[in-house]
């Protein structure tokens, strides 16, 4: 059944935002869990696209199509914390190659299950869809696959479970999650990588915490008109501070 036909043009709408930093080229925004990046099958609408096109009154690159003016990288829908966007093609450029060059410094806290023994350590393992499940990713020994690293260190030891830093080196879809699910630490409240039985499934249903534990904390890059070095940090979203001080308890 051929579905009914859906305009082309993304619409703005007046949904409230964070945000970290702003100026003519380029928006910082501080993304709450829950929210769409962009516009796509199953959200076409109420999306972060959404949003900036009502507060930066359409002024946003133009590089990323209709779906995705100013996109430059993106973050899971129920993966909070910044994110950079283009407002002009110069500015939309220039932070892509800085993505290319993996020389984006992103820094994400995670809450991952059980007690992390080493105190730091590397993941360097490629992505690419399962080829079991084309919903979700996984490591892949194939030409196909996309390389990815991610370098973590533990911060805090909790009951039953480590809050760790994951500073990405490479940025493929849903890395972090994918990577510490390998070496036996997923992340709390992941509904796709947890496996079938998730750790502290009832401390996570008690505060009614959905969402995979993860959080984009940190982001540093070169302005690509000024050159100025920026760099900005998020403090955790209240429903992941509730988590840790529950658990650090």
């Amino acid at each position: 059944t051929v579905p009914a036909p859906v305009p082309l043009d993304t619409v703005a709408q007046d949904i409230p935002l964070v945000v970290a930093y702003e100026d003519d080229d380029l928006i910082v925004v501080d993304k709450p869990a829950g929210l769409v990046v962009h516009p796509a099958a199953g959200n076409l609408d109420g999306t972060l696209v959404n949003a900036l096109l009502h507060h930066c009154a359409g002024r946003l690159s133009g590089i990323g199509g209709v779906a995705r003016p100013g996109i430059v990288h993106r973050i899971d829908k129920d993966t909070s914390g910044l994110l950079v966007v283009a407002k002009r093609d110069v500015a939309h450029e220039g932070l892509a190659r800085q993505f290319k060059d993996h020389s984006i410094d992103r820094r994400y806290l995670a809450i991952a299950a059980g007690r992390v023994m080493t105190s730091a350590g590397t993941v360097d393992a490629p992505l690419a869809r399962s080829p079991h499940d084309r919903k979700k990713m996984a490591i892949v020994r194939s030409p196909t696959a996309k390389h990815a690293v991610t370098h973590w260190r533990k911060l805090r030891q909790l009951r039953d479970a480590s809050l760790v830093e994951c500073r990405l080196e490479t940025g493929r879809t849903h890395q972090v999650r994918v990577h510490m699910a390998s070496i036996g630490h997923p992340l709390l409240g992941d509904p796709v990588y947890a496996g079938r039985r998730p750790a502290l499934k009832a401390e996570l249903e008690t505060l009614d915490f959905r969402r995979q534990a993860l959080h984009a904390a940190h982001l540093g890059f070169i302005h690509p008109v000024t050159k100025n070095a920026l760099a900005f940090d998020s403090d955790l979203p209240a429903d992941m501070q509730e988590l840790l001080d529950h658990l650090h308890g």
